[in-house]
């Protein structure tokens, strides 16, 4: 499916003010710098495509934040009988449902939620974009999207590529972007030189430590430094098997030369009862 063409976000779509008023849509899909927004609206549109294989079933959003994927997806023709986003704080859900309410088959809740067995082995399909990378505890995680997936169900998971020749281009353009006060970049960590160097040349394995916030509260974060794909797809295939990876915004050019990356993952057959 990597070779296929991505689908152009629908204007139609976009132009939905329930959209419009997201606020990581706005400062995504919506961004002033075009560069910016071509990235993400490519991701997106890759997303949706992979996700037209949960029409008419049950997809789970993990870390939905503003609602936009599931909002998209929803409105698309290649709809699930019902889509459930779910995030950490009751701010973020309390605005989804504000600005989606109403919408047939599309419901958000607590991420807690999903911890219940009435969630368990619920979902065809888990979508979780751009959030694994700010994860701490990515162990807990991927166990909860293991086992709110069915038996036959399949994980889609896209994360930004900090590494190689991507990293040096994303800081470029974050540090232009920020001198022009776009988006959130000026709070993005900086790099030393030997850091920047770590990344260019980075393997699989971490390879510089990376930056923890938020420590004195309930949860713990990264931003983007020092996150590596490669070592997110082995964390990955100890619960999953890795089926194909997609590059964004230009599939050919390969993970190497991407901004971002989607894992196509199944559960491994492992006994959920243990």
């Amino acid at each position: 499916m990597g070779s296929e063409r991505p689908e152009v976000l629908s204007v139609d779509a976009t132009s939905d003010p329930s959209l419009r008023d997201g606020h990581y849509a706005a400062k995504q899909i919506f961004c002033r710098d075009r560069l910016i927004a071509w990235s993400h609206r490519r991701r997106f549109d890759a997303g949706l495509r992979l996700a037209a294989r949960f029409a008419g079933r049950r997809v789970l959003d993990y870390g939905c934040g503003d609602g936009t994927f599931l909002a998209l997806l929803l409105s698309g023709p290649h709809r699930p009988a019902q889509a459930v986003g779910v995030e950490l704080d009751d701010v973020q859900v309390d605005d989804c449902r504000r600005r989606f309410h109403g919408r047939p088959g599309l419901s958000f809740d607590r991420i807690s939620a999903i911890d219940g067995r009435a969630h368990q082995g619920a979902y065809d399909g888990v979508v979780c974009m751009e959030v694994l990378e700010h994860v701490v505890d990515l162990s807990a995680v991927i166990d909860r999207l293991w086992r709110a997936l069915t038996s036959h169900g399949v994980l889609l998971v896209s994360v930004p590529v900090e590494t190689g020749l991507p990293l040096v281009c994303k800081q470029a353009v974050r540090r232009i972007a920020g001198w022009r006060g776009i988006g959130d970049y000026p709070g993005t960590s900086a790099y030393t030189w030997s850091e920047l160097a770590a990344g260019l040349w980075a393997g699989r394995a971490p390879h510089i430590p990376r930056p923890v916030y938020g420590e004195d509260g309930p949860t713990p974060f990264h931003d983007h430094k020092g996150f590596n794909w490669r070592t997110l797809h082995d964390r990955l295939a100890q619960r999953f098997l890795v089926d194909e990876i997609v590059a964004s915004p230009v599939p050919w050019l390969g993970p190497q030369l991407a901004t971002q990356v989607w894992f196509i993952a199944r559960p491994k057959p492992i006994d959920r009862t243990a």
